[in-house]
Protein backbone atom coordinates (compact mmCIF):
# COMPACT_ATOMS: atom_id res chain seq x y z
CA UNK A 1 0.00 0.00 0.00
CA UNK A 2 2.97 2.46 0.46
CA UNK A 3 3.78 2.05 -3.03
CA UNK A 4 0.11 2.86 -3.79
CA UNK A 5 0.66 6.20 -1.89
CA UNK A 6 4.07 7.08 -3.18
CA UNK A 7 2.46 6.43 -6.77
CA UNK A 8 -0.08 8.66 -6.15
CA UNK A 9 1.94 11.13 -4.68
CA UNK A 10 4.08 11.22 -7.60
CA UNK A 11 1.06 11.53 -9.84
CA UNK A 12 -0.13 14.38 -7.78
CA UNK A 13 2.96 16.17 -7.91
CA UNK A 14 3.09 15.88 -11.77
CA UNK A 15 -0.61 17.07 -11.71
CA UNK A 16 0.01 19.90 -9.61
CA UNK A 17 1.32 21.78 -12.84
CA UNK A 18 -1.61 20.65 -15.26
CA UNK A 19 -4.10 21.87 -12.40
CA UNK A 20 -2.42 25.03 -11.81
CA UNK A 21 -2.32 25.11 -15.69
CA UNK A 22 -5.92 24.12 -16.08
CA UNK A 23 -7.15 26.58 -13.16
CA UNK A 24 -4.90 29.42 -14.86
CA UNK A 25 -6.35 28.49 -18.45
CA UNK A 26 -9.76 28.85 -16.41
CA UNK A 27 -9.33 32.38 -15.33
CA UNK A 28 -7.43 33.48 -18.31
CA UNK A 29 -10.24 32.33 -20.41
CA UNK A 30 -13.01 33.56 -18.84
CA UNK A 31 -11.48 37.31 -18.82
CA UNK A 32 -10.05 37.11 -22.20
CA UNK A 33 -12.41 35.58 -23.86
CA UNK A 34 -15.83 34.48 -22.30
CA UNK A 35 -15.84 38.61 -20.73
CA UNK A 36 -15.49 40.29 -24.50
CA UNK A 37 -18.25 37.52 -25.69
CA UNK A 38 -20.66 38.20 -22.86
CA UNK A 39 -20.27 41.91 -23.67
CA UNK A 40 -20.58 41.53 -27.19
CA UNK A 41 -23.53 39.51 -26.77
CA UNK A 42 -24.77 41.80 -24.23
CA UNK A 43 -24.37 44.44 -26.32
CA UNK A 44 -25.92 42.82 -29.31
CA UNK A 45 -29.09 42.17 -26.93
CA UNK A 46 -29.44 45.84 -26.40
CA UNK A 47 -29.12 46.83 -29.89
CA UNK A 48 -32.15 44.24 -30.69
CA UNK A 49 -34.19 45.24 -27.86
CA UNK A 50 -34.00 48.70 -28.39
CA UNK A 51 -34.67 48.20 -32.33
CA UNK A 52 -37.40 45.91 -31.31
CA UNK A 53 -38.38 48.82 -28.82
CA UNK A 54 -37.87 51.77 -31.52
CA UNK A 55 -39.59 49.69 -34.12
CA UNK A 56 -43.30 49.04 -31.27
CA UNK A 57 -42.84 53.14 -31.36
CA UNK A 58 -42.55 53.87 -34.62
CA UNK A 59 -45.42 51.35 -34.79
CA UNK A 60 -47.70 52.81 -32.00
CA UNK A 61 -46.97 56.41 -33.91
CA UNK A 62 -48.12 54.89 -37.22
CA UNK A 63 -51.32 53.72 -35.20
CA UNK A 64 -51.62 57.47 -33.48
CA UNK A 65 -50.89 58.83 -36.96
CA UNK A 66 -54.00 56.62 -39.10
CA UNK A 67 -56.02 57.32 -36.13
CA UNK A 68 -55.67 60.94 -36.43
CA UNK A 69 -55.98 60.64 -39.96
CA UNK A 70 -59.42 58.58 -39.59
CA UNK A 71 -60.57 61.49 -37.32
CA UNK A 72 -59.73 64.33 -39.84
CA UNK A 73 -61.06 61.86 -42.33
CA UNK A 74 -64.49 61.80 -40.56
CA UNK A 75 -64.21 65.20 -39.53
CA UNK A 76 -63.93 66.11 -43.34
CA UNK A 77 -66.46 64.14 -44.46
CA UNK A 78 -68.93 65.46 -41.49
CA UNK A 79 -68.45 68.48 -42.48
CA UNK A 80 -69.08 68.06 -46.26
CA UNK A 81 -72.64 65.66 -45.66
CA UNK A 82 -73.40 69.17 -43.48
CA UNK A 83 -72.96 70.87 -46.38
CA UNK A 84 -74.40 68.96 -48.86
CA UNK A 85 -77.57 69.03 -46.84
CA UNK A 86 -77.48 72.74 -46.31
CA UNK A 87 -77.65 72.79 -50.12
CA UNK A 88 -80.21 70.06 -50.43
CA UNK A 89 -82.37 72.40 -47.70
CA UNK A 90 -81.29 75.10 -49.46
CA UNK A 91 -82.40 74.14 -52.93
CA UNK A 92 -85.54 72.57 -51.69
CA UNK A 93 -86.81 76.02 -50.34
CA UNK A 94 -85.70 77.46 -53.86
CA UNK A 95 -88.34 74.61 -55.32
CA UNK A 96 -90.93 75.40 -52.61
CA UNK A 97 -91.04 79.06 -53.54
CA UNK A 98 -90.85 78.53 -57.22
CA UNK A 99 -93.97 76.13 -56.78
CA UNK A 100 -95.18 78.71 -54.57
CA UNK A 101 -94.83 81.31 -57.57
CA UNK A 102 -96.30 78.83 -59.67
CA UNK A 103 -99.57 78.59 -57.96
CA UNK A 104 -100.06 81.97 -57.69
CA UNK A 105 -99.35 83.11 -61.28
CA UNK A 106 -101.84 79.69 -61.90
CA UNK A 107 -104.47 81.35 -59.14
CA UNK A 108 -104.02 84.51 -60.80
CA UNK A 109 -104.56 82.64 -64.70
CA UNK A 110 -107.77 80.97 -63.50
CA UNK A 111 -109.09 84.38 -61.60
CA UNK A 112 -108.61 86.03 -64.55
CA UNK A 113 -109.84 83.54 -66.55
CA UNK A 114 -112.62 82.55 -64.02
CA UNK A 115 -113.75 86.58 -64.68
CA UNK A 116 -113.55 86.19 -68.09
CA UNK A 117 -115.51 83.65 -68.56
CA UNK A 118 -117.92 84.95 -66.21
CA UNK A 119 -117.91 87.61 -68.60
CA UNK A 120 -118.55 85.74 -71.56
CA UNK A 121 -121.38 83.88 -69.85
CA UNK A 122 -122.90 87.11 -69.20
CA UNK A 123 -122.67 89.05 -72.65
CA UNK A 124 -123.97 85.13 -73.92
CA UNK A 125 -126.91 85.25 -71.25
CA UNK A 126 -127.67 88.76 -72.28
CA UNK A 127 -127.56 88.21 -76.29
CA UNK A 128 -129.37 85.00 -75.73
CA UNK A 129 -131.92 87.08 -73.72
CA UNK A 130 -132.65 89.85 -76.15
CA UNK A 131 -132.51 86.79 -78.81
CA UNK A 132 -135.46 85.19 -77.37
CA UNK A 133 -137.62 88.00 -76.64
CA UNK A 134 -136.94 88.65 -80.28
CA UNK A 135 -137.69 85.51 -81.50
CA UNK A 136 -140.99 85.40 -79.01
CA UNK A 137 -142.02 88.27 -80.74
CA UNK A 138 -141.78 86.78 -84.00
CA UNK A 139 -143.63 83.37 -82.94
CA UNK A 140 -146.15 85.87 -81.85
CA UNK A 141 -146.64 87.88 -84.80
CA UNK A 142 -147.04 84.78 -86.68
CA UNK A 143 -149.09 82.88 -84.16
CA UNK A 144 -151.51 86.13 -84.46
CA UNK A 145 -151.17 86.42 -88.23
CA UNK A 146 -151.68 83.11 -88.64
CA UNK A 147 -154.78 83.35 -86.49
CA UNK A 148 -156.15 86.40 -88.11
CA UNK A 149 -155.63 84.53 -91.75
CA UNK A 150 -157.88 81.90 -89.72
Amino acid sequence: MDQTIIALKGILVQAVPTFFLVVFLAFYLRKMFFAPLGQVLEKRREATEGARQRAAETFQKAEQKAAEYEAALQAARSELYREQEAERLKAAAAHQEQVREARAQAEARLTAARASLAQDVAAAQQSLSTQVEAMAEQIIRRVVEGSAAA
